[in-house]
């Protein structure tokens, strides 16, 4: 069975825990263990996916939007869209730099992640969580 649930936000950078917070609670609802590797990778893919609208989205946007879905396997499907049009991309960052990590984060814990156009409404970043336990497509 596959259990979606989406939520809108305004671009506040205290949105990014309440972001946090409604995944985590949604996929404790739906049967996943809070010591869940998916559970807390999905959380940490949140994150780091909304903190980029909160940063780096259109200024005049006042709210973004996330989506969680939990797949029939396990797996998890994070989405979070923006009005923005500009794709994110991997920076080449210096150990000294502090930001510009983000996506580096999500290529290293999501099985796979990609960027969705909207076409006139933006676009969204999503990423997929395996569980251990879910076949590797890799």
């Amino acid at each position: 069975m596959v259990r979606r649930n989406s939520f809108r936000l305004p671009r506040h950078p205290a949105s990014v825990g309440l972001a946090r917070r409604r995944v985590r609670d949604h996929l404790a609802d739906w049967g996943h263990a809070s010591d869940d590797p998916a559970l807390l990778d999905a959380v940490l893919l949140v994150s780091e996916l909304a903190t980029n609208v909160v940063r780096h989205g259109p200024l005049l946007e006042r709210e973004f939007e996330v989506a969680v879905t939990a797949l029939a396997d396990g797996s998890c499907l994070i989405e979070v869209s923006d009005e923005g049009r500009v794709e994110p991309r991997l920076r080449v960052v210096t150990d000294v730099e502090e930001a510009g990590r983000g996506l580096h984060l999500v290529e290293g814990v999501a099985a796979a992640w990609g960027v969705w156009s909207r076409g006139a409404h933006g676009k969204t970043v999503w990423a997929l969580v395996q569980t251990d336990d879910t076949p590797s497509h890799h």
